[in-house]
């Protein structure tokens, strides 16, 4: 795909966009306006990728408003060389904002056709994610304690396996709630059975599935 001076023309007016609605993270703009959306995107909705919209990949999921993936990314405080999970690949496209800021990406997709998907495209623009077709329930046990995980689909409650797979100290940002809207919550984790917890407004998400397909 080609990445046209009108597209980066159109990113650029999408960082403004987003940066209007409060992101005000210099890193996280910079990183929306480097990273091609519309390469994430079937070829009939090109010319609305940089919209501050969610748009359909497959499978029944979603690449998130912009403003989202924003917005989930400052909640989570990204540091140079933190080893974060994320729960649910989709598109890739919130990995590579999470590498952008320097993060070590460990990313887990239960649909089988969007990691194939994802790891193909990711490959191709250069970033080399960690990436792994599995149930985001059970998260990665085998390369834990994760210093951040960030859960990009809706769960009733934080699962259980993820916050064990989280270091002391540790961060995750989750939507939390039913189907219709859910609560972006950011916890923190202060020891092996307690956590802090902040809410941080409605949002609306796709359901956080166990198993995968």
């Amino acid at each position: 795909m080609i990445d046209s001076y009108k597209h980066k023309g159109l990113r650029k007016k999408l960082v403004e966009e987003v940066n209007k609605k409060g992101i005000e993270d210099k890193n996280i703009l910079s990183a929306i306006e480097k990273i091609p959306r519309h390469f994430f995107l079937d070829s009939s909705f090109e010319s609305f990728a940089y919209e501050d919209k969610p748009f359909p990949i497959g499978s029944g999921q979603t690449i998130s408003q912009p403003y989202t993936v924003a917005y989930q990314t400052y909640l989570l405080d990204v540091k140079p060389r933190e080893k974060i999970l994320e729960i649910g690949t989709g598109s890739g496209y919130q990995a590579c904002v999470l590498i952008e800021l320097g993060a070590r990406v460990y990313s887990i997709e239960r649909h089988r056709t969007l990691y194939q998907k994802a790891k193909k495209q990711l490959r191709s623009m250069g970033y080399s994610p960690n990436l792994f077709y599995g149930d985001g329930y059970k998260g990665l046990p085998a390369y834990s304690p994760f210093d951040k995980i960030l859960i990009t689909a809706a769960a009733p409650e934080l699962p259980p396996e993820l916050f064990k797979q989280l270091k002391i100290g540790g961060v995750i940002v989750i939507p939390v709630g039913g189907s219709e809207n859910q609560t972006m919550k950011r916890i923190i984790k202060t020891d092996d059975n307690n956590f802090e917890e902040e809410s941080f407004g409605y949002f609306r998400f796709v359901p956080l599935l166990s198993d995968k397909e």
